[in-house]
């Protein structure tokens, strides 16, 4: 079999490049650089006077001169043949043009032979070795080429996937947003008729709650801290309109080093919005109970109601669970294997459990 330092050397080389062809296109032009410098310094690498600096017979600049055809055949293929027609699928078209290309290397080859190395023999072997290269060549760039186009497509696939993420994500905090803002106000004329003293701290409290809407979760996550706060505040607003009407308890333990990790705005609240949505209403005695702890970056949230039957508040099932049906959606992208939520139903209390690994 004749040795061709191109042919068995270029594979392993080229697709070293393709790892990280995508990465940078300075790092990409480099290893090419890089890769095809060392295939043509190999033949001067491997001889010696003592064989007359040859190669099978070859002088090794033969070799030179063969692998700068090899490498216009390989990006002639890659970057505009195989692009041009078979992504298009023409493949009569291409098929066509590869054996005129790989035709054309052949005779480039051959006629170079002919006028600069005149002493090379027309032996078979000779002959053969300047056509199975070039097919050699084809078939790696073809290769490239499809690696190339996948790499491509799975990138494409992902940032098409991330700009859907951002989009549901962006409806899905439209859709919390003003829900949340139509509850607080009509909590507020509920306050103003009963209590007129409290609208003014109330009014500040819903001022803070809004900033915290309007620019702290707009595109980017919160610390567990400012959520926390978030999540004060709408309680005490809650508790300014029920008064002792309902009996709230809520219990925090988190040190100040948790308050530091991060987590996506506005998740923990349509919990508690809920609580007090489906669970003060036609109720003798109605009771809230919230808990929020971390323990070794992982958080645990429970909030426990009372619930109402539906049939006598006259509630719509398909809008009460919007706020909880919008929040387990924003689980599931953003924290696919990082959290479990359970809701369940025992008697007339309504609770819910959110285990969250934070980062």
């Amino acid at each position: 079999m004749v040795y061709n330092p191109f042919r068995d050397r270029l594979p392993w080389l080229i697709f070293i490049s393709m790892k990280v062809s995508l990465k940078s296109k300075y790092i990409t032009i480099a290893l090419h650089v890089m890769i095809w410098g060392m295939l043509l310094l190999t033949p001067y690498l491997i001889t010696n006077a003592h064989n007359g600096y040859k190669v099978n017979n070859l002088p090794v600049n033969f070799f030179v001169v063969a692998d700068l055809v090899h490498i216009g055949l390989f990006y002639l293929n890659a970057f505009y043949l195989w692009p041009r027609y078979v992504n298009r699928q023409r493949y009569n078209a291409y098929l066509l043009r590869v054996v005129v290309m790989i035709g054309s290397a052949f005779e480039v080859k051959l006629i170079i032979q002919r006028l600069f190395f005149p002493e090379v023999s027309k032996e078979f072997s000779n002959i053969k070795f300047l056509l199975m290269p070039a097919i050699g060549i084809y078939v790696i760039s073809c290769i490239y080429r499809i690696i190339l186009d996948r790499i491509r497509f799975e990138r494409e696939q992902k940032d098409r996937q991330a700009a859907q993420l951002a989009t549901e994500l962006k409806f899905l905090r439209s859709q919390i947003s003003p829900h949340f803002l139509f509850n607080v106000l009509t909590n507020l004329v509920s306050l103003a008729r009963k209590r007129s003293d409290l609208l003014e701290p109330s009014l500040i409290m819903l001022s803070d709650l809004m900033r915290y809407m309007l620019y702290d979760t707009q595109g980017k996550k919160v610390t567990l801290g400012t959520e926390i706060e978030y999540l004060k505040n709408y309680v005490e607003l809650q508790k300014l309109r029920f008064g002792s009407d309902v009996a709230v308890t809520s219990l925090i333990e988190v040190g100040e080093q948790d308050r530091s990790h991060t987590i996506e705005p506005m998740l923990l609240i349509p919990f508690v919005e809920n609580a007090f949505k489906h669970g003060v209403g036609y109720l003798e005695a109605p009771r809230i109970e919230m808990q929020l702890r971390v323990d070794k970056n992982r958080m645990l949230f429970e909030v426990q109601n009372t619930m109402a039957d539906p049939g006598a508040t006259g509630g719509n099932e398909e809008s009460s669970g919007l706020g909880l049906n919008n929040v387990g959606t924003r689980l599931r992208l953003l924290y696919p294997d990082h959290h479990t939520l359970t809701i369940r139903k025992e008697g007339n209390l309504f609770h819910i459990t959110l285990t969250l690994q934070l980062i």
